[in-house]
């Protein structure tokens, strides 16, 4: 598979390095079509794409897909479930042109058998390995609960892979201001020991939308450039 949703550039973009970090083109960018392009339950079913790839990983019912339905402006792009541990596959949605989204699926739920948490690992390892359009993963960490022993294990994972990733706080809006900075602040004393961990947290709420702007201009950051169209 090769370049996927190729659109015009935004009106009155400028093409210097650094303009897609502008928050107005942040907006165009995630105001743009995001279609879904395939899905992948097994590594040789990943698909060759030649896009600047995001991708979004976090335990089970950390609240991943409705932070990416909010980033996109959609309801139902990324499928939300009351039943952590469904979604067994990596999902790639292509937004504008410019940038896929990549859904990964949740990790960490203790109701999943042993055979399925060794498929995931296999899946996810071969993805993070043979993806060199692969630009930052979200790691997704809930803001009432902070970092899990399986969250260690796949900054671990991301570390070894030399994937940068950052982290993103979900469900803020569920956390007293207090404690929010108190998992904050361990966050950022954990993510100093790590190589491959982007410094600076972004903290949000889907249902609120606390954190979402900054969260697209983060991403529209690494898009592709238009002088490249």
């Amino acid at each position: 598979m090769g370049e996927v949703g190729r659109v015009e550039n935004p009106p009155g973009e400028d093409k210097d390095d650094g303009a897609e970090r502008d928050p107005d083109f942040a907006r165009w960018l995630f105001a743009q079509q995001c279609a879904f392009v395939t899905a992948a339950a097994k590594p040789y079913q990943l698909p060759d794409l030649e896009l600047p790839e995001v991708a979004f990983a976090g335990r089970s019912n950390v609240g991943k897909s409705s932070l990416i339905n909010a980033l996109t402006g959609r309801r139902t792009l990324a499928r939300t479930s009351r039943a952590p541990g469904r979604t067994q596959q990596i999902n790639f949605f292509a937004l504008g042109g410019r940038l896929v989204l990549v859904d990964l699926p949740g990790y960490g739920y203790a109701r999943v058998a042993r055979t399925r948490v060794r498929a995931w690992t296999r899946l996810v390892e071969a993805y993070f390995r043979g993806r060199p359009n692969l630009r930052r993963l979200c790691l997704l960490v809930d803001a009432r609960h902070g970092l899990k022993t399986s969250d260690g294990a796949v900054m671990a994972m991301l570390d070894e892979a030399a994937v940068s990733y950052q982290v993103i706080l979900t469900k803020a809006d569920k956390v007293k201001p207090e404690m929010l900075l108190g998992v904050e602040e361990s966050l950022g004393r954990e993510l100093s020991a790590h190589a491959a961990a982007h410094p600076d947290i972004i903290i949000t709420s889907a249902r609120k939308g606390d954190g979402i702007e900054a969260l697209r201009r983060a991403l529209a950051a690494l898009a592709r450039p238009a002088r490249l169209g």
